[in-house]
């Protein structure tokens, strides 16, 4: 074998070597990722073989490119469920007095199950906030006694 074809072969097996940027090639998987549930039907997707998803997704600069992907699409997809969470909710407001005692009730409990869980997902976030920001103050504090205690011991 020549040396081209050696050096060829060794750069085939890390992707990063031959494409140290992302590519187009690249952003089809991500793509295909965030659209194929295996990786196998997204690498058939993507058209690459199921090793070069696996090479691409230990790059952090592909894990970043599609963590990105994903929230993007997450966001997307959030804002389907507000539309729609919207809609439901004055479905249910009709359902209060639309004259069907199970109907009027069924919707009355959606709608207090509902409330009930959103409060409770606030005080959770409040909760966490709350301990975050204790954390925060006391490796404040501990860095700042660490600091102090390391002048003392220049004097």
């Amino acid at each position: 074998m020549s040396k081209s074809s050696d050096k060829k072969k060794d750069t085939a097996l890390v992707p990063e070597v031959v494409e140290p940027v992302l590519s187009r090639r690249h952003e089809a998987v991500v793509v295909a990722l965030l659209a194929h549930p295996t990786i196998k039907s997204a690498a058939q997707a993507a058209g690459v073989s199921e090793a070069t998803v696996w090479r691409l997704m230990q790059r952090e600069d592909f894990q970043r490119r599609y963590r990105e992907a994903q929230d993007k699409a997450f966001d997307g997809a959030l804002g389907a469920l507000r539309a729609a969470g919207t809609d439901a909710i004055d479905s249910l407001k009709r359902n209060l007095t639309c004259g069907t005692p199970a109907a009027e009730v069924q919707a009355a409990k959606a709608i207090l199950d509902f409330t009930l869980k959103v409060r409770e997902q606030f005080d959770y976030g409040n909760r966490i906030k709350l301990l975050e920001d204790a954390l925060k103050a006391r490796e404040e504090a501990e860095a700042k006694r660490a600091v102090k205690g390391g002048e003392e011991d220049d004097d």
